[in-house]
């Protein structure tokens, strides 16, 4: 809901999985029995698969028009050196998974917390601001962890929203009194409607993507902002298992700073109605 080299990548095959996720992609070795006939002077372009949940505007549906400023900007960095980009849907917990397993290459929308064993880019490709949330009716307000206590927190698997909360949320994973885990295909969908029905207590949520995904919902539910407990950059980042990773970590920077230089990244924040935040 927080950097060139030109490397030989592997093409990477789909296969099928369950209906909420996207199908699971084919491990390298066997994507290397494939074969492509390019005319001898041709130089393949190389392409690289990420993924994740759709948590728009930084990523959203794979396959949209607007597929989420973040997979923009790394279409267009990644293209300046010749890589193209496949981005996928699957839950985040999966996603995380399936790039560890060496499945993909690399996640999208990752804070440090999330996945702290991967490559991380110099550069950032986002910010997220994490705020907590609670029906209008609910007047609390946060003073760290022990004001907890007596409340039910919603989670969604595998997300990463500060080191305070995260290690709070670590040691009461078990107890769904307190902490109640999210998963599945729509577990911010999921979050509002029980917050809305009074069914749990307290969400944490970035600001930008619980705004984006109430006005889908045509703003029919209205939610309390309590407080801001995390601001953060926002990367896409890469398999810890994968020697290709720190030259994508590289290429992604190296792009990045470019179309920041160039202006481009405005052009395409501006599109989800969002500006950079260094």
């Amino acid at each position: 809901m927080p950097r060139p080299l030109v490397l030989c990548f592997a093409f990477i095959l789909v296969a099928c999985s369950p209906p909420e996720d996207p199908p699971t992609l084919v491990p390298e070795t066997a994507a290397k029995t494939t074969k492509t006939t390019l005319p001898a002077q041709e130089t393949p372009r190389r392409k690289i698969v990420i993924g994740a949940d759709p948590w728009c505007p930084h990523n959203c549906e794979a396959g949209s028009d607007r597929e989420g400023y973040m997979v923009d900007i790394a279409r267009e960095a990644f293209g300046l050196a010749g890589v193209d980009v496949e981005y996928v849907n699957m839950s985040w917990a999966r996603a995380i998974q399936q790039a560890r397993d060496g499945y993909i290459d690399g996640v999208v929308g990752a804070l440090h917390g999330d996945a702290p064993d991967f490559v991380f880019p110099e550069e950032a490709t986002g910010h997220t601001t994490t705020v907590l949330y609670t029906h209008p009716d609910n007047l609390w307000h946060y003073e760290g962890t022990d004001s907890l206590s007596n409340l039910t927190l919603l989670a969604i698997n595998g997300y990463s929203y500060s080191p305070e909360l995260d290690a709070y949320i670590a040691e009461h994973r078990d107890d769904p009194e307190k902490v109640w885990i999210l998963s599945g295909p729509a577990p911010l969908s999921r979050a509002i409607e029980l917050l809305d029905k009074h069914r749990s207590d307290v969400f944490p949520e970035d600001r930008d993507v619980m705004e984006w995904a109430l006005q889908a919902q045509g703003n029919r539910i209205a939610l309390r902002i309590t407080d801001v407990i995390h601001q953060s950059p926002v990367y896409i980042a890469f398999s810890p298992g994968s020697q290709d990773s720190e030259g994508l970590s590289d290429l992604l920077s190296e792009g990045t700073r470019a179309l920041k230089s160039s202006g481009r990244i405005a052009q395409i924040m501006a599109r989800y109605g969002l500006t950079w935040s260094d």
